[in-house]
């Protein structure tokens, strides 16, 4: 079919651009510019496709908004390993807008025809509820039709681990899933998927990104013609059914008597939690009514942080189900493929309501899927468990005493665990987990789906009220079982324009000189993972098996307390995580052993915030 390059034509003469040319190398030679800026400035005010930016460029150049124009062009916004995230805006080529974005799906296109030998060729696309979010997704649906792809556009926004279902559904190629997930509102981002549904890893992940960054021109297909021509198919409502009926698949009978407060925090989770609880039969949900509403601007949300991990997104939901008298609370991320939850700690109406962390509803779903397989008479031999290396080790523990193998030295990204599944074969799966509250239970996609998570926290907790328990009881019987663990996650930015080197030589310093304690701990054992070594402190190096990513742990002289550091991929920002851990006779009393246990990690943190300052000033 034939392209369309439809590159909107600048009311700028040649003589402003000119005049611009000048002044944008006059900021340079005043420090107001840097030279790499400059470059990618310059490139957009002489090269033609950039021809529809020329309005906004120059009136930028004009009106001598250096700052802001550093900012934009100092750099390209990386297309990372799960695609291109960031701040929207107009120009620029460290900024989400239409240039940035159509390249990326122009790459993925080029890539996808240079690797798949097919006729016919086949692209699914959802979005999210963000601002221009449906306008990316179908400037997407341009380009690939431009580049001869038929796409499967679900007509709404929707989840993500719907797209990933949809991809597998449709047997598409590839998908693209318009999103910046938690995010601040101003910002937007396209996540690209591979033909099992999953996010891309080697060598598609490094192939699409060269791709992209290869990309001149980028032909577009009028959407509308599309549409007419058949190139462009709606699929939203046969994907809604099937997806709701995957998920499903996971539902078991048992009670139903529960009350449910579920918040979609402004996103798409409306589409599908409450479809597949509703589904399974669970009648008395309540919608938050002030995250109800689909809206970009998160308005209702503590600062506008749309994110389940942060407890103060819990504090109005709390209040209201304590009103209700619920049992529970849900809230999802944006594209519903994270879930929160809070329960009471025990059926006393005015008993204390508790959030659970990530780590801990991995463990929870860990016990009750695992429970699930063996009353169904399977051989929890032939099943497996998948998990980040970041991921409670609690999760280890319930899978090792039941005979259940665990994949648990897995890098940061749901993509692994994805590919792990394809790796090992989908008949054993029965979790895949990581601790920032993503879960996938079944094998209906090949991404966190907080759909699914909830339908079977919601069936667990309802089983446990008909016991007389509740989902935090259940919780504390685990730990004094399998030992008491908790865990925390910190994030430390190294800003600026050198933070990224910073960054660099903080990690370097770390590998070369390991801390030595950890609060009152003594640092034993040192496991790189970047370079493939493990040693003990102060001795010799010897392979290390495992994933080759950019991780750091560090094992302490008391088993399961340990840190791991490991710096972003695209931001000048590091993270630590910290592990505690004691066995099931160390407490009876779950309050004591929380109390010390934090009380360890706080002395674990102030170690590594001390370790930090000293070798970054």
């Amino acid at each position: 079919m034939a392209n369309e390059d439809r590159c909107t034509t600048s009311t700028v003469s040649s003589e402003e651009i000119h005049v611009s040319i000048e002044k944008v190398r006059e900021a340079v030679a005043r420090g107001q510019l840097s030279v790499q800026a400059s470059q990618n400035i310059l490139r957009w005010l002489t090269e033609p496709e950039y021809q529809s930016a020329w309005d906004d460029l120059v009136r930028h150049i004009r009106e001598q908004q250096w700052q802001l124009l550093e900012d934009l062009f100092f750099t390209t916004l990386a297309f990372g390993t799960g695609g291109r995230r960031g701040r929207m805006y107009p120009i620029g080529t460290n900024a989400i807008n239409e240039r940035t974005i159509g390249e990326s799906a122009q790459g993925l296109a080029d890539y996808v025809r240079r690797v798949i030998s097919k006729t016919e060729l086949t692209c699914a696309i959802a979005y999210d509820t963000r601002h221009r979010s449906r306008e990316f997704a179908e400037l997407c649906a341009e380009v690939m039709v431009a580049s001869g792809f038929r796409v499967f556009f679900l007509d709404g926004h929707r989840s993500t681990p719907e797209l990933s279902f949809a991809i597998r559904h449709f047997g598409c190629d590839c998908g693209i899933m318009v999103t910046a997930s938690h995010n601040p509102p101003a910002d937007n981002a396209v996540k690209v998927y591979w033909s099992d549904g999953g996010q891309l890893v080697p060598p598609h992940d490094t192939g699409v990104q060269q791709a992209v960054e290869q990309v001149q021109k980028i032909n577009r297909f009028p959407f509308a013609e599309a549409l007419a021509q058949g190139w462009v198919r709606y699929v939203q409502q046969e994907a809604d059914s099937a997806f709701v009926e995957a998920v499903l698949r996971q539902s078991r009978g048992g009670p139903r008597d529960l009350r449910i407060v579920y918040s979609p925090l402004h996103g798409v989770g409306a589409t599908a939690v409450v479809p597949v609880l509703q589904a399974a039969g669970f009648s008395d949900i309540h919608l938050f009514p002030p995250h109800a509403e689909p809206n970009g601007d998160f308005p209702n949300v503590p600062n506008h942080i749309a994110n389940p991990e942060l407890p103060e997104v819990f504090t109005d939901l709390i209040r209201y189900a304590r009103g209700l008298g619920a049992d529970i609370v849900l809230a999802t991320d944006p594209d519903c493929d994270r879930i929160g939850c809070a329960v009471r700690e025990s059926l006393d109406q005015k008993s204390q309501w508790r959030l659970l962390t990530g780590n801990q509803l991995g463990t929870l779903l860990a016990d009750e899927i695992i429970r699930r397989a063996q009353a169904e008479g399977s051989d929890l031999g032939e099943h497996y468990l998948v998990k980040t290396m970041v991921t409670t080790e609690m999760i280890s523990e319930i899978a090792g005493a039941f005979g259940v193998r665990v994949v648990g030295d897995l890098p940061v990204g749901f993509r692994w665990i994805a590919h792990e599944i394809e790796r090992r074969g989908p008949a054993g799966f029965l979790l895949g987990a990581e601790e920032s509250y993503g879960f996938l239970i079944g094998t209906h996609a090949r991404d966190k789906d907080a759909a699914v998570a909830s339908l079977v926290l919601c069936e667990l907790t309802a089983r446990l009220k008909a016991e007389g328990k509740t989902l935090y009881e259940q919780l504390v019987a685990l730990y004094r079982r399998y030992g008491w663990f908790r865990e925390r996650t910190i994030s430390l930015g190294l800003p600026g324009a050198k933070g990224m080197a910073l960054l660099e030589r903080l990690m370097a310093s770390f590998r070369q000189d390991p801390p030595r304690k950890l609060g009152e701990l003594r640092v034993t054992w040192v496991r790189d993972y970047g370079r493939g070594m493990q040693f003990p402190v102060g001795g010799p190096q010897e392979p290390l098996v495992g994933p080759g990513t950019n991780t750091l742990f560090f094992d302490t002289d008391r088993p399961n307390n340990r840190a791991a550091v490991r710096p972003s991929g695209t931001e000048p920002k590091v993270k630590f995580y910290f592990f505690a851990f004691e066995p099931p006779q160390a407490f009876s009393d779950p309050r004591e052993a929380e109390a010390a246990l934090e009380a360890r990690l706080t002395t674990f943190e102030a170690t590594i915030r001390e370790e930090v300052r000293r070798r970054t000033t």
